[in-house]
């Protein structure tokens, strides 16, 4: 991460009709930083997008860009870009033509708008892809066109509002990678949105989880996985079992830190007695859930595609006091 704040939200607050879509939302981004926005449909991601873009207006709050109000300010007077899930290229133009488009209408000369294409074309690695039209390009380099149009102005932030969901699942990941090391050469802030965990984890310098409008936390990668504050943070990035001790407080234990030991073992562990209730295989990993006597349901994964558990097992549930996180409930 870059030195400095570079992006600021202040209380920002948005409602669509009777419906409140952001309530008081506060965030800040440094120079060079790669915030991911991760959450569910419907709390408030994208909404956060536009109004950093200018495309919405917050009912209150502002929004700050290198220290300067921008809150009143068109889109094009912010310093920021947006790139889409749908890229929105132009059919008609070529590759050259669709990246170079917003330096045309700014009257720069046609030489020197040559000249920067070139640049952001070998950034993305579209070098000699200069002459083809969108129906010929790939979806990945679709993606990548749209990302050198935005980043050919050098704006100081570049937004991106689930520019991967198209992909498919082995393309979606490698462009993963090229978003990331392009994001690091070009020293641009980038503030991501997607509802894919596993998006979030690979690609950002830090996660903010929205729940309703608000950020529910926000830390790197590893301080969302391994130290979640509150139940819907532990949930939804990751599996974890969620469990309440004997004094009434949850705790969250993540699926590969809860242990089954069949009940009766010569080591069997202190631990919690609980029935095998299925077998499921998600490529990799075995999971394997089960009901305590509590009658809270948990889940354990293990490598492989077998382990010595069928459905009615008995066994113990365990796991490592220090794998256990306190979380609140709501």
């Amino acid at each position: 991460m870059g030195d400095g704040e570079l992006l600021r939200l202040a209380g920002i607050k948005k409602n669509f009709g009777n419906v409140e879509v952001l309530r008081g939302l506060d965030l800040c981004a440094g120079r060079g930083e790669f915030i991911t926005l991760l959450g569910s449909s419907g709390c408030g991601k994208t909404t956060t997008l536009r109004i950093i873009a200018g495309l919405e207006s917050a009912d209150s709050g502002q929004v700050f860009i290198d220290g300067k109000d921008v809150s009143a300010l068109e889109p094009d007077k912010r310093g920021v870009n947006m790139v889409f899930q749908n890229y929105a290229l132009f059919p008609h133009m070529n590759v050259e033509q669709n990246t170079g488009y917003s330096l045309k209408l700014k009257g720069t000369p046609r030489a020197k708008i040559k000249e920067a294409v070139a640049e952001v074309l070998a950034l993305v690695r579209l070098s000699g892809f200069e002459k083809r039209k969108p129906d010929e390009l790939s979806g990945g380099q679709r993606q990548r066109v749209a990302v050198a149009r935005a980043v050919i102005n050098q704006p100081k932030v570049l937004l991106l509002d689930e520019p991967l969901g198209a992909l498919d699942l082995q393309l979606r990941r490698q462009m993963q990678i090229e978003l990331k090391r392009l994001q690091k050469q070009l020293g641009i802030t980038f503030i991501y949105i997607t509802h894919d965990q596993e998006e979030a984890l690979t690609m950002s310098d830090r996660i903010a989880v929205m729940r309703n409008g608000v950020i529910e936390q926000i830390g790197s990668a590893a301080e969302i996985y391994t130290s979640p504050r509150t139940a819907f943070v532990a949930k939804f990035v990751g599996n974890a079992n969620l469990l309440t001790g004997s004094n009434g407080e949850c705790f969250a234990v993540r699926e590969e830190n809860t242990i089954l030991t069949p009940a009766g073992a010569a080591d069997s562990p202190l631990g919690v007695a609980a029935v095998v209730t299925g077998k499921h295989f998600t490529g990799g990993l075995l999971r394997i859930s089960a009901r305590l006597k509590t009658g809270e349901e948990i889940c354990a994964s293990v490598q492989g595609i077998d382990a010595p558990f069928e459905e009615g097992d008995d066994v113990i549930v365990s796991w490592r006091r220090a794998n256990a996180v306190m979380v609140d409930r709501e």
